[in-house]
């Protein structure tokens, strides 16, 4: 029913996890909204501006994170496999592998950090105005004070994009961690 003809090497499953796909769709409907107050408070984007950041951020850093599952997905031992495939389709999770569910966790979280903070710059560094022409300087002197002040402010820019970043996705992560909470604590009710 899903298998694509022409791609012999992409075998889909004929079972369609639509409780992973919308659980997916959970996360992002909270975590945009987070993240785009957190953009908008921060630094000091309006409405709108922030959402599209965050969308696109949030949309593109998730499809990077599939694909970097399916690349990993097939080099795995089979009883992690075996592990995965429980907790995605039957939603049965196995306590043995608490340890390295922990360890993933945390390096999925510094992973979309970077990811999102690389897309944010990418994305403020592609849409700023480039039809202002800078200024031509007649001193020397006071051309190299203006670039000594520009590089200071791009670096404090820079520190608090990272900061503003940080704590988006912080703050996402914990709300989405309540929520696998309940989901745990509903199923082994």
């Amino acid at each position: 029913m899903f298998d694509l003809p022409g791609f012999p090497f992409f075998d889909l499953a004929p079972v369609f996890p639509l409780g992973a796909i919308l659980f997916n769709f959970l996360f992002f409907t909270v975590t945009i909204p987070v993240e785009a107050y957190i953009l908008a408070i921060r630094l000091k984007f309006d409405k709108r501006t922030s959402i599209f950041y965050s969308i696109g951020i949030n949309l593109f850093s998730g499809a990077l994170g599939w694909l970097i599952f399916f690349l990993i997905e097939p080099i795995l031992p089979v009883q992690l496999k075996s592990d995965l495939i429980n907790v995605v389709f039957f939603d049965q999770f196995n306590p043995s592998i608490r340890g390295l569910v922990f360890i993933t966790a945390f390096i999925i979280f510094f992973a979309t950090f970077l990811i999102k903070f690389a897309l944010l710059k990418l994305a403020l560094l592609s849409l700023r105005d480039v039809s202002k022409a800078p200024q031509p300087q007649s001193e020397e002197q006071s051309s190299t004070r203006k670039t000594s002040r520009r590089m200071g402010k791009l670096r404090l820019q820079n520190t608090n994009l990272l900061t503003t970043m940080l704590i988006a996705n912080s703050l996402s992560y914990s709300l989405i961690s309540i929520i696998i909470l309940l989901r745990i604590i509903r199923a082994n009710s």
